[in-house]
């Protein structure tokens, strides 16, 4: 009886491996309908928003039984605004903003990670004089966006034992790379490390690099997709079939880089740069490997790092913060 049981097995097995569109139940995560999804990106699109272009592109959202809407804001600052009126499904942002705006009350909530890593640096000349961040003390540093970007730039002037108040800060708006080259600062901050050493390489100066997770700071995701707490539980699947269609783009990325960035810059001709060319290849090793997956202690750490720093009023525990939508 046992081995009769054993050849109907195998014959099942074989009957579904030959008739066309059949699939192994146990490995099929996918669904008969499809759930629409607005995602709002949270700037213009970039090398840092390949996986979502990809996975649109070769049909990986349409796999997973999903028809995604990507959208460009005019506003940096408005997608976590629209996400927490119910505007949009979910959006991209900053950890560190997301710090600060679920402490101001914002029913926000992370689902998943896009960038895995800091790419925020300060940035100097590597032709100038500083050789470290000890050598920033009586400096001018531009900067375009203030609040958490000076809390980082202060950590790590303190980490080198460099007073800030030593410093003069610069507002150059968005201009960071054209204030640097100019000789307009002696560096610059908020600076990310995948673009502007490209933009610097492109006028033919090369940039030195302070790594911000080297210098005092706590490690942090620095893009992630953030969806409405208070809905989160109607849209989980949704979510977690999102977040395996960017594990499938990112792979396919990662296994492909040049078919990748042909696919990439074949969405948009104003994608074709040299610059963009070099960003899409330094921003591969950030991508996350498993979006959906929730490191507790990154979040935790970060947490306390801006209490301490006087940025939030109070520590809110990680389940408000962020979620693994895979787990329930």
């Amino acid at each position: 009886m046992l081995r009769l049981t054993r050849r109907l097995m195998g014959a099942c097995l074989a009957l579904m491996l030959i008739i066309p569109g059949s699939t192994w139940a146990a490995d099929d995560d996918s669904t008969s309908e499809t759930t629409s999804l607005k995602v709002m990106l949270d700037w213009y699109t970039n090398p840092t928003h390949a996986p979502l272009v990809i996975a649109q592109q070769r049909g990986f959202f349409e796999r997973h039984g999903l028809d995604v809407e990507l959208i460009s804001p005019a506003d940096p600052s408005v997608p976590p605004k629209l996400v927490a009126a119910g505007k949009v499904d979910l959006a991209l942002s900053y950890q560190p903003q997301l710090h600060l705006q679920v402490d101001q009350g914002l029913p926000l909530v992370r689902v998943g990670t896009l960038i895995a890593t800091p790419l925020n640096v300060t940035l100097v000349r590597a032709d100038s004089d500083i050789e470290s961040m000890k050598d920033l003390a009586g400096k001018t540093i531009g900067y375009s966006v203030g609040g958490v970007e000076k809390v980082l730039l202060n950590t790590m002037l303190e980490h080198n034992g460099v007073d800030p108040e030593s410093v003069e800060m610069v507002n150059v708006n968005f201009a960071l790379t054209p204030a640097l080259i100019s000789g307009k600062v002696d560096a610059i901050t908020g600076a990310f490390r995948n673009f502007e050493l490209a933009q610097m390489a492109q006028e033919g100066v090369k940039g030195r690099a302070f790594y911000i997770e080297e210098e005092g700071v706590p490690t942090y995701d620095e893009l992630i997709f953030i969806a409405n707490r208070e809905t989160l539980d109607t849209h989980r699947d949704a979510y977690a079939r999102f977040m395996a269609a960017i594990e499938d783009a990112t792979a396919w990325i990662i296994n492909h880089p040049d078919e990748g960035w042909k696919a990439f810059k074949a969405s948009d001709p104003a994608l074709d740069t040299p610059v963009n060319k070099k960003a899409w290849y330094n921003s591969i090793p950030r991508f996350a490997l498993r979006p959906a997956a929730l490191d507790v202690r990154r979040y935790k750490a970060f947490e306390a790092f801006l209490l301490e720093r006087g940025q939030i009023k109070a520590k809110s525990p990680v389940s408000r913060l962020a979620v693994d939508v895979n787990r329930l």
